[in-house]
């Protein structure tokens, strides 16, 4: 003789039956949860890709402006000839090296300086001036 087997599990339609899982209604909710997190995770990376981006090309495209001195401003100017880097200085700073004597606007031609000893082609975008610059007399 053979033992009755029980009934099945009344189905209901809100709580539906996975195959091998015991608890009704347990499908749904595990799939959720893995998808939100790679989308955050996919997300997250797409975000720290544009910082980056933008550090690289926003800060460097800040911080290399040309520096804007008018006649009278004191400077340091220091590295090579042709990649001169320029600070403005008080003129009593120990630091200062040049004096401005004159801004030359919308030229590129170091030639146009008719005053001082040196002079400093300095170009951002469409700005483009020279510094006639002569050194500081300490």
């Amino acid at each position: 003789m053979s033992a009755p087997t029980p009934p099945a599990a009344p189905q209901d339609p809100q709580f539906p039956q996975v195959p091998g899982s015991p608890i009704p209604g347990a499908a749904s909710t595990a799939a959720a949860p893995a998808k939100e997190g790679k989308l955050k995770k996919v997300l997250s990376v797409v975000v720290l890709i544009v910082v980056a981006v933008v550090v690289k090309l926003g800060i460097g495209y800040v911080f290399d402006s040309p520096v804007r001195a008018a006649a009278g401003d004191c400077v340091k100017v220091t590295g090579s000839e042709n990649n001169p880097d320029v600070e403005t200085k008080g003129c009593d700073n120990k630091d200062a090296n040049y004096k401005v004597l004159k801004v030359v606007e919308n030229t590129f031609d170091v030639n146009s300086c008719t005053v001082g000893e040196a002079a400093l082609a300095q170009e951002w975008d469409d700005d483009k001036f020279v510094l006639c610059l002569d050194p500081v007399k300490k």
